[in-house]
C-alpha cells in the first residue's frame, strides 16, 4: 500500500507538492509551513490566550464535554501565578475560530491529498505547554488509542506558537509507520505508551518537528512519537485534529467525544466501509480530562 501512495501522481494534488506527499508516505510525517493565513493563526492565538488568562480564576479542571469530563485540564502545579493550561478538549464546539480551521482551512484539503478524496473529522484538541511545563508525553502510536477498519487517519498538529528545539517539539521515528504496532497495555493495566525500554531506543533515533507558528506537520496513525518537557520561556501550542479517510470506520468509542465527530470536511459521504489486517486490543478509555492521567501509570518493562 505505501508504494503506491509514494507513486501518487503530480496531478492529483492540489495542495501539496509531490515531495511533500512521497514524504509523508516515506516517514509518516511532513511539515509544511504557511498551512493557516495570519488571520486563521491569529484568531487561534487570541482564542486560547483568552482560556489561559480564564484559567487563573481556577484550582482543578473545569468545563465539561459529552462524556462528563473535564473541557480544560490542568498541569499540577498550576496556579493564578504561574497558569498552567495543559489540555483543551474538543475546542471545535465552543470556538468557531477553532472550529473553522479544522473544517474549512487549508488543512482538510491537505489531508485529502494524502487519504482522500473524501475526508472526515475524528477528533480535536489543544495541547499547551507553556514556559517550564514539565508535562512529557511518552511514546506511542495513535492508533491504539483510536483503531478503526484501515488505517488512512492522520494526526494534523497545526503549531499555533512556533515549535523550537528548546520548547518541547513533537518527536519522532520516521519510517516506523510502516512497522509493527506496539502494545500500550501492559501487565493487564493501559499506559497509554510503550515500555521504558523501546522508549530509550525510540529516543536516541528520534527526530524533532520543528516550525514557525502556522505550520502543521501531519503525522501518519502508526507513527511512533513523543515529546519532551518545555525548557524554555516560550510556550509551545498545538490545535490538533485527527482526520481519517471516509470510509474509515471507527471500532472502539472515541477517547474524545465530539458532537462533531463523522463530519465530512472534504469530499462526499460514500456509505462504504474498507477494512484492512490489523490486530490489536482494545483501548481503554479515559476517564481523567486527558489522556495525560492514562500515561501517569508508568510501566518500567
Amino acid at each position: 500500500m505505501i508504494p503506491d501512495r509514494i507513486a501518487a501522481p503530480q496531478e492529483s494534488l492540489r495542495h501539496l507538492t509531490a515531495a511533500q506527499h512521497a514524504a509523508f508516505w516515506r516517514d509518516g510525517y511532513v511539515l509544511v509551513e504557511n498551512a493557516l493565513s495570519p488571520q486563521e493563526l491569529a484568531s487561534l492565538q487570541v482564542e486560547f490566550a483568552g482560556w489561559v488568562a480564564e484559567s487563573r480564576s481556577h484550582a482543578e479542571p473545569w468545563g465539561e464535554i459529552s462524556d462528563g469530563r473535564p473541557r480544560f485540564d490542568l498541569e499540577p502545579g498550576h496556579s493564578a501565578a504561574r497558569p498552567a493550561l495543559r489540555r483543551v478538549n474538543s475546542p471545535t464546539e465552543i470556538s468557531s475560530a477553532y472550529d473553522s480551521v479544522m473544517a474549512e482551512s487549508r488543512i482538510p484539503a491537505m489531508v485529502a491529498d494524502l487519504i482522500g478524496p473524501n475526508v472526515k473529522f475524528h477528533h480535536a484538541k489543544i495541547n499547551s505547554k507553556l514556559p517550564g511545563a514539565a508535562t512529557q508525553v511518552k511514546w506511542h502510536q495513535d492508533f491504539p488509542f483510536t483503531p478503526h477498519s484501515n488505517d488512512d487517519l492522520v494526526t494534523a498538529l497545526i503549531f499555533v506558537d512556533e515549535v523550537t528545539a528548546q520548547n518541547g517539539p513533537l518527536e519522532v521515528l520516521a519510517g516506523s509507520h510502516q512497522g509493527q504496532l506496539h502494545e500500550l497495555w501492559h501487565d493487564g493495566r493501559f499506559t497509554g505508551a510503550v515500555t521504558k525500554s523501546l522508549e530509550s531506543e525510540l529516543m536516541a533515533q528520534s527526530r524533532q518537528c520543528i516550525g514557525p507558528a502556522g505550520a502543521v506537520c501531519f503525522m501518519h496513525t502508526r507513527l511512533l512519537h513523543g515529546s519532551g518537557p518545555n525548557l524554555s520561556d516560550q510556550a509551545r501550542t498545538l490545535f490538533i485534529c485527527v482526520y481519517s479517510a471516509e470510509d474509515a470506520v471507527p471500532l472502539s468509542p472515541n477517547p474524545l467525544p465530539s458532537r462533531h465527530e463523522g463530519r465530512i470536511v472534504h469530499g462526499t459521504r460514500s456509505g462504504r466501509v474498507r477494512c484492512v489486517a490489523n490486530e490489536l486490543p482494545l483501548p481503554q478509555l479515559p476517564t481523567t480530562a486527558s489522556f495525560f492521567g492514562q500515561q501517569a501509570a508508568s510501566y518500567d518493562g
